[in-house]
């Protein structure tokens, strides 16, 4: 039930998000994007670590939060030195967005094939 929550609650930000006229101004572009791909980042290993039965709430929110800041320190940080550090959160945070991705999928994927054999030996019993 709570899975189906969450999907609503993505559902939900993501036609918000494409509904309402807000735009980033050009300055902050770098710091939210990277924000972002942390935030996205959590989010993924959240339900990832929902789908493994290990999600801690403070676990998540520490990871959110310190992630995010780091990202955008390093943004912040790489325009004042004049070079483009913001790459390194992108590198890894996409990094771990596949790496995450692959992971829920084969928890899916694993569930589902479970699912399939108990009812096979539900109605086939030896």
């Amino acid at each position: 039930m709570m899975l189906w929550l969450e999907i609503l609650g993505l559902g939900v930000g993501l036609v918000l998000g494409f509904v309402c006229p807000w735009t980033v101004p050009a300055a902050w572009s770098l710091y939210v994007a990277a924000g972002l791909l942390a935030a996205l980042d959590s989010a993924l290993g959240g339900v990832r670590a929902r789908l493994q039965g290990q999600f801690k709430l403070s676990i998540f929110l520490s990871g959110a939060i310190g992630n995010a800041a780091i990202a955008m320190f390093l943004a912040w940080l790489g325009e004042k030195l004049g070079i483009p550090l913001y790459l390194a959160a992108v590198v890894v945070f996409g990094t771990r967005l596949f790496q995450n991705f692959a992971e829920i999928r084969r928890e899916l994927l694993t569930a589902q094939q479970k699912r399939a054999k108990i009812k096979q030996d539900l109605e086939n019993p030896q």
